[in-house]
């Protein structure tokens, strides 16, 4: 809540002149044209309204077609709302495609109604003293509105908005629709990767007898490692969401073998280690990011840091830091799971030869994340537990 010296210092703010909102438009846009994530997208968008109008407030709220309702990820000063799709001032501006402009909430007539079941109860809540009005709808590429701007109380002398504010944060809202649309549908591509990326991954594990959640706790274990070994949370999140492709090859490996109960003869093991560059060549060719580690991931994480494992014998740093932590992630879960065909090792018996492969078959790095992560990987081991198999039960 403003105090009285607070609103008096507020109201010398000034309109923008024609090169300031040049500028801010310019500094706005082109931020906005860089960012790929949505709520940033938003807080963006609000402020560039917020500056352009010279606003206390402004909010951008979206349609939640799913729920039937409108939510405002980003609205200065208070967390998220959510409102029925048809209430309120913006569900009024959605629904008509009109702007709405109103110069004192307190004493408006025509919206009286809306404003005291809206801004006015939650000044009385909040003890806010909203004034001023303005809201504009926006649409995206199709034309079909998406959501709306709302700006609340003008910080000049005046206080209230002018039919100039209206024109310019009908520009920002104009310009809002597209970008987010934008956002949101690379957005839709990337979480239709991820859920590709994991159905083929459980594919590849199911054709070995292995469980779904194998492929979590892997994926699990390799974003707690890649943490703790420094790297950043983005990259970390992209290992994350490549590493359950590791064994993607497996979909090529012939059933006698993948599905032997028993020991590989030499012949056997020849051709299960195939899997890896099998699941090198699925992926290699592919434009995205995401697949691309994952490409890295399934040719790798057999690969040894003494250079004795396979397909290719790479050896230290050779071995992308990716295949060298999905490759203990993918021991510790192996060993660890009861099977049809083996019982569980004891967590010490693990743990020990850790201890033994540290410098052989595991970077000393990877190994030293391990056992500083230690609580942590083992609450996802438990928070994903298989269930026991019927061999066991």
């Amino acid at each position: 809540m403003h105090d009285e010296y607070e609103l008096e210092v507020v109201k010398m703010k000034q309109d923008l002149s024609s090169e300031q909102m040049l500028s801010v438009i310019f500094e706005y846009t082109a931020k906005i044209a860089n960012e790929r994530i949505l709520d940033n997208v938003l807080i963006l968008m609000a402020n560039m309204g917020r500056e352009m109008v010279v606003a206390d407030r402004c909010s951008v709220w979206l349609i939640d077609e799913r729920t039937e309702e409108l939510f405002t990820t980003v609205a200065h000063g208070v967390k998220e709302i959510r409102i029925p799709l048809s209430s309120g001032l913006v569900g009024m501006s959605i629904s008509s495609g009109e702007a709405i402009f109103i110069d004192d909430a307190y004493t408006n007539v025509p919206y009286r109604d809306v404003l005291l079941s809206g801004a006015i109860a939650v000044d009385k809540r909040t003890g806010y003293h909203t004034k001023a009005l303005m809201v504009v709808p926006f649409r995206n590429n199709e034309g079909r509105i998406i959501g709306a701007y709302q700006a609340i109380n003008k910080l000049t002398e005046a206080e209230v908005f002018s039919n100039k504010d209206l024109e310019y944060l009908k520009l920002a809202a104009s310009y809002s629709g597209k970008s987010i649309e934008s956002v949101m549908l690379q957005q839709e591509i990337e979480e239709t990767q991820k859920e590709i990326i994991f159905t083929m991954g459980e594919i590849g594990e199911s054709r070995s007898k292995e469980t779904g959640n194998h492929v979590k706790r892997v994926a699990e274990y390799s974003y707690v490692l890649a943490l703790g070994m420094g790297i950043s949370q983005e990259d970390a999140e992209k290992l994350k969401l490549a590493s359950p492709m590791h064994d993607i090859g497996k979909v090529a490996i012939p059933d006698a073998v993948l599905k032997k109960p028993g020991k590989l003869t030499d012949e056997e093991y020849d051709i299960m280690k195939t899997h890896t560059t099998i699941g090198y060549n699925l992926l290699k060719n592919s434009r995205r990011e995401l697949l691309k580690i994952a490409a890295v991931v399934a040719s790798q994480h057999h690969e040894k840091w003494n250079g004795r494992g396979y397909p290719n014998g790479l050896k230290g740093e050779e071995i992308h830091v990716y295949g060298r932590i999905t490759a203990i992630a993918d021991v510790f879960d192996a060993l660890g799971s009861e099977r049809v065909y083996k019982k569980a090792w004891e967590l010490d018996r693990i743990l020990n030869l850790f201890k033994e492969e540290r410098g052989q078959h595991f970077d000393p790095k990877v190994v030293d994340a391990f056992f500083e992560q230690l609580p942590a990987i083992l609450k996802i081991r438990d928070a994903y537990q298989d269930a026991i198999p019927e061999a066991y039960a």
